[in-house]
């Protein structure tokens, strides 16, 4: 079968193409025939060598997509062949509390992930779709979607009245915008770009925030929230934002910190805050496979969609790459089979 491995990781080129013998589904264990796979961003951290230590180079990657079962092996009733799939990508996290645990276990790092004809995965972790999710929707929750869905409806309970802030206009961001306003959120987002603020304020944001003109953007969210700041601040941009974040917090805030996003000023900046706004500051990996079910049924009622970017072939997949790498998009890249 067809598929790309990572390489050397020193660049966002190194994605190469490969072939492979088709996986046999062993006790426990479903082959999955994808039909679109999503890009997230530490895909690229991945091929640059910055995503943790450097991998196998003959991984297959790929975090995020879905595709049709089409073979189990013995002992799988959890789905059947035929069945529209998608699976979190820490394939060990079926429910419960996080434990350190789920990290061995982790599609397209620890595991081969979506970018291959076939895929083998664990029965147990993957979930049928309902007919109204359409692929594209689909193909990006497991990463983005899901993680935004844990950091407000696990951590941080947001409700009706809440101002969310969200950092960029990356996946987990618009993710969070649209989880937001399901739960009747007031959002703000921050861009260096007003063509992609634009595009955040018709998907619904209240609050947008040019960077570049606001460099202490804080301080404008606290001007446009009459002082109040943000009840939940989704922390994407690593330890060089941190320090706006807390500045940006209302009394009693929460600051979710996704991601491995590197950054320079390693020491806590602004610790004072911490007590002065009595700030909590938690840290996420993804979600449960058990919140992910909760989140497939919330969108399944819910008429708000993903923003698709740009979808590449599968033999386009190294362009793919490095289309997100330079980051002048917004919404999400998608690889179709």
């Amino acid at each position: 079968m067809k598929a790309f491995q990572i390489g050397k990781q020193h660049s966002n080129n190194t994605l190469s193409a490969t072939t492979r013998p088709e996986p046999v589904a062993g006790p426990g264990e479903a082959i999955i025939a994808p039909r679109l796979v999503s890009l997230i961003s530490r895909d690229i951290q991945v091929l640059t060598g910055t995503y943790g230590p450097l991998q196998d180079p003959k991984r297959v990657p790929g975090t995020e997509g879905v595709g049709d079962v089409i073979a189990i092996g013995e002992g799988v009733t959890e789905v059947s062949v035929g069945d529209r799939v998608v699976c979190g990508h820490f394939a060990n996290w079926l429910d419960g509390p996080f434990s350190t645990n789920i990290f061995n276990h982790d599609i397209g790092i620890t595991h081969d992930g979506w970018l291959a004809e076939q895929v083998l995965l664990p029965a147990a972790a993957l979930i049928r779709l309902p007919d109204n999710i359409s692929d594209e929707d689909a193909a990006v929750m497991a990463s983005a979607g899901l993680t935004a869905w844990h950091a407000l409806t696990g951590k941080t309970k947001v409700k009706a009245g809440d101002t969310v802030l969200c950092l960029g206009t990356g996946g987990v961001s618009l993710a969070a915008l649209n989880v937001a306003k399901m739960h009747g959120a007031r959002v703000a987002i921050t861009s260096s770009s007003d063509e992609k603020l634009a595009v955040a304020r018709k998907l619904g944001a209240d609050i947008t925030i040019d960077y570049k003109t606001h460099p202490d953007w804080a301080a404008e969210l606290m001007k446009q929230t009459n002082n109040h700041g943000a009840d939940i601040i989704l922390e994407t941009g690593g330890q060089d934002t941190l320090g706006h974040s807390i500045n940006a917090a209302a009394a009693n805030g929460q600051i979710v910190v996704i991601g491995v996003a590197p950054g320079s000023n390693s020491p806590i900046p602004n610790y004072t805050m911490f007590i002065l706004k009595n700030i909590v500051i938690k840290g996420i990996a993804n979600g449960s496979r058990a919140m992910f079910v909760d989140y497939i049924n919330a969108l399944a009622t819910n008429d708000r969609k993903a923003l698709i970017a740009k979808t590449f072939d599968f033999d386009q997949a190294p362009q793919a790459y490095q289309y997100f790498a330079q980051a002048k998009h917004i919404g999400k890249v998608l690889i179709k089979f």
